[in-house]
């Protein structure tokens, strides 16, 4: 005597459509979400590498006016000099974004690279303690900039190709992801100047004449 079977139980129809939204959540949405938190968190490690140069270029930018300060009275006929430091100074001041800062950080730099070149060659500031202080700690902030702005390249470099890489570029359009500029020393505060200072000023001779003597 055969034994009866049950039919098979038919799969309830809501089952395939809860399993195309399963499979779509994990194979687009998950990916898509990971991908926008790896572009956030780039973006971060940018801000935050920005904002270290950003420090040391303030630093050097508090330090001209106390260069400028000591050195002024003995430089007096620089005053092209001065002058660009000054325009720059003020570049600096008003710039209100990271490319407008360090465009105006990179003028600054230039102006001050001619002014320590035109230190240099006056021996009575080179003896002077204040000004070797300040040349000491202008030099200091000058390197730590130099590897600020390296740090800060490598890692807008890597945020930069994360975001031209599908589907992080979809993402990148979508929600404002944008290009981070790279960061370069200007050329000009790289070399050094040729300044034609000529002799550096000494004191006049005397043209009183010497006394006569009156024979009685």
């Amino acid at each position: 005597m055969a034994i009866p079977t049950s039919p098979p139980k038919s799969r309830p129809r809501w089952l395939i459509p809860v399993a195309v939204v399963v499979g779509v959540f994990v194979v687009i949405v998950l990916p898509l979400i990971a991908s926008y938190n790896g572009m956030v968190n780039k973006q971060q490690a940018v801000d935050n590498k920005f904002a270290d140069l950003d420090a040391q270029l303030q630093r050097r930018h508090d330090l001209i006016p106390q260069l400028v300060g000591a050195v002024r009275g003995t430089l007096g006929q620089e005053q092209k000099v001065f002058g660009d430091l000054a325009k720059a100074r003020e570049n600096y001041s008003g710039a209100n974004n990271a490319t407008d800062k360090v465009a105006a950080g990179n003028q600054e730099g230039a102006a001050l690279s001619r002014l320590l070149v035109i230190v240099e060659n006056y021996p009575q500031l080179q003896s002077t303690g204040a000004v070797r202080d300040l040349q000491s700690q202008i030099e200091g902030t000058e390197n730590r900039i130099a590897v600020a702005r390296q740090d800060y390249n490598g890692v807008a470099t890597q945020y930069n190709t994360s975001i031209r890489r599908f589907p992080r570029s979809l993402l990148a359009g979508m929600f404002g992801f944008d290009k981070k500029p790279l960061f370069t020393a200007s050329t000009e505060s790289r070399d050094v100047p040729t300044v034609d200072l000529g002799p550096a000023p000494s004191e006049a001779p005397s043209t009183t004449a010497p006394p006569t003597t009156v024979k009685p």
